[in-house]
């Protein structure tokens, strides 16, 4: 008989007491997983930020457009080494509320910017030759079952074409794919120049432009050179880092994160609360039994390892039954085109993973360490005497 059967006899003993603490456990982690992976979602965009990548957009507000010309002297800037522009189109496939988030950018410097990004040379030259080509990312594709040659329509609920037409004919030309799970690929890329003179307004403006520098380390001496070059002009710029960039505009939605993290730790410290309250009662009962074990021969030690054991496996029951229940629904969830919109980068990345278990542990080792300590020091004469 070992010392790990007794955890197991002990822990299954009271069947009932069992099923409502591992289910207890089991919603903080479906909790933690889910809304781990949600506000991992909506951080993505600053945490898989490149380092070298700047966005300059109007001082005034990124909603106001910017001279095309820019683009070029913005090239010459030293320690810029690429540039690209780009203008929110919106979309939707024929219905609002079928959101398809498209951008109409340069196709020559698009993907030179952004090289985790990859549609393939077959894919990409297809795209070039074909100014009603589109490009949709795999995640996109995915969900609305579009395929290479497609005829798509897409409307814009902001622009209208020169004839009157809020809606765009487009052909599938490929889909580009990115080099990690996280990275947002729900969303599609159109010609600029395509979309610019067809659109009613007209005129050569762009919405921002993406920049690549040579060196991260160079990102705040070219932010001011660049801000500098356009200062007292028309249309003077605010340039920053990607992640940056992508801070501020998640911070206009709230903070996201502390709210998401709040629920979790509430749900944590109230299932640690109970845990600990129903292993301190279950060693409470075993007086007697933690007596004749050590009558019997079993070290302290030994007594101390059993009852801390049995709290981290009833952890590790719940734990891990929550988090593989939570990888199942965020799996099921992000293919729900309505998420899919909101929270492209939806997936339960390693890290959650991995929070989940140092989490495992840490709660089957806190809520067991004083019923544990107190089963070592428990004193064998006056346990007996008490039974």
């Amino acid at each position: 008989m070992n010392t790990f059967y007794l955890v197991r006899k002990n822990l299954t003993r009271n069947k009932l007491r069992l099923c409502l603490n591992a289910f207890a456990i089991l919603i903080a982690f479906l909790l933690f997983g889910v809304l781990g992976s949600m506000k991992n979602a909506f951080e993505a965009g600053v945490e898989l930020s490149a380092d070298d990548r700047l966005v300059v957009v109007n001082r005034i507000n990124f909603t106001q457009p910017l001279p095309l010309a820019y683009a070029n002297k913005i090239k010459a800037v030293e320690g810029v080494s690429e540039v690209t522009w780009a203008n929110w189109f919106g979309g939707y496939h024929q219905e609002p509320r079928n959101q398809v988030m498209t951008f109409a950018v340069d196709p020559e410097s698009y993907f030179k910017v952004y090289p985790e990004l990859s549609a393939g040379e077959e894919s990409f030259n297809r795209w070039l030759k074909d100014r009603q080509g589109i490009l949709v990312g795999e995640r996109m594709a995915n969900a609305k079952g579009w395929k290479v040659g497609d005829r798509v329509p897409l409307s814009s609920n902001i622009f209208s074409q020169r004839n009157g037409s809020n809606t765009w004919e487009f052909n599938v030309s490929g889909i580009f794919k990115a080099d990690t799970a996280q990275t947002d690929t729900n969303y599609t890329v159109i010609h600029y120049k395509y979309f610019i003179e067809t659109q009613s307004y007209g005129g050569e403006w762009i919405g921002w432009l993406p920049v690549k520098t040579d060196d991260p380390a160079l990102n705040e001496e070219v932010s001011r050179s660049i801000d500098k070059l356009f200062e007292n002009s028309a249309a003077e710029t605010e340039t920053s880092t990607e992640s940056q960039f992508n801070k501020a505009f998640l911070e206009q939605l709230g903070n996201i994160g502390l709210i998401i993290m709040s629920v979790v730790m509430a749900a944590f410290f109230t299932i640690l609360l109970i845990v600990g309250n129903s292993m301190a009662h279950t060693v409470s009962e075993r007086t007697g039994e933690i007596a004749v074990l050590k009558t019997l021969g079993f070290k302290s030690n030994t007594v101390f390892s059993m009852v801390l054991g049995e709290s981290l496996l009833l952890a590790a029951l719940g734990g891990l039954l929550g988090l593989g229940l939570a990888a199942f629904l965020i799996s099921g969830m992000s293919q729900v085109p309505e998420l899919q919109s909101m929270l492209p980068n939806l997936v339960m990345s390693s890290n959650v993973y991995v929070q989940g278990l140092v989490l495992v542990l840490a709660l089957g080792t806190i809520t067991g360490i004083l019923p544990a300590w107190r089963a070592m020091k428990l004193n064998t004469i006056d346990a007996l005497s008490r039974g």
